[in-house]
């Protein structure tokens, strides 16, 4: 069971939930708590110091225990992570999927799974399972993590759109393989925008907000397990997105060369 009440909560001013208008009855977790590595798990290493709580209503707490899960299992597992990462993998996701279905990760976290050797040096191989992720419901536990977070940082909550890109998948297409690359460029390169680097827990997951540009956007940077890069920009209700010639030429398959810090980034 998920709900937390305690007594700081409850003696508090009536506070609304973090996604919706509801009255706020318990507290959430952003990220959920079960992507930390438990003292059980880590010989008394706290991994869950001063997590980040935020107000939620019954509806986006208790309902999400299932997405928190998958959320955990499709990130522990991702091979390029720190050591933190993979221990986590093997010790509380492993008993997860334990529980489950032998089918699980192939219906639920990663379609047609298959399993390939991946080479990591000269003479070392090392299995990994590939298949493609499940965007929707990734894209529905990052929008209330990136809700969560601003509401934390802002004590409001965020009204507008939002975008999420994924900076750890690998594409297919050369144009999204490209297109992230541009994106990590362009987000670690602004430094002028960047606010201070948060998370005291860092090796299990670290974010980096930026101030609105000239045109009232913004982006945040999640990093989980040291590597597990997340990208999503804000859009405020209030704010009309400002024409972008490159981005119009890009996604109407015309070929575009952008030179960002003297790297350059072909796209088509």
């Amino acid at each position: 069971m998920r709900l937390e009440v305690d007594n700081d909560f409850t003696n508090k001013s009536i506070q609304k939930c973090y996604m919706c208008e509801n009255i706020a009855t318990s507290q959430e977790h952003v990220p959920p708590k079960c992507l930390f590595p438990e003292q059980k798990d880590t010989r008394g290493i706290d991994f869950r110091k001063n997590l980040i709580k935020i107000p939620s209503c019954d509806i986006h707490n208790m309902s999400k225990s299932d997405d928190d899960e998958f959320l955990m299992l499709s990130l522990s597992g991702i091979i390029t992570n720190n050591i933190i990462g993979q221990f986590h993998f093997l010790t509380k996701s492993n008993r997860a999927i334990q529980r489950k279905s032998k089918d699980f990760i192939s219906k639920q976290i990663l379609k047609n799974l298959k399993v390939v050797d991946l080479k990591i040096s000269e003479k070392q191989f090392k299995p990994a399972a590939i298949g493609h992720p499940n965007i929707e419901r990734l894209n529905s536990c990052f929008e209330h993590i990136a809700y969560g977070l601003y509401y934390h940082e802002y004590n409001t909550r965020f009204e507008g759109e939002i975008k999420i890109f994924y900076g750890f998948l690998e594409y297919t297409d050369q144009y999204f393989q490209t297109l992230k690359k541009f994106i990590k460029k362009r987000f670690d390169i602004d430094d002028e925008l960047k606010l201070p680097k948060k998370g005291d827990n860092n090796l299990v997951f670290n974010y980096e907000f930026q101030k609105p540009d000239n045109f009232g956007l913004f982006s945040v940077k999640l990093v989980f397990y040291g590597t597990t890069e997340i990208f999503i920009s804000f859009k405020p209700e209030n704010v009309k997105e400002p024409v972008d010639l490159a981005m119009m030429l890009m996604k109407n398959g015309i070929k575009t060369i952008i030179n960002l810090d003297n790297e350059r980034f072909e796209f088509n």
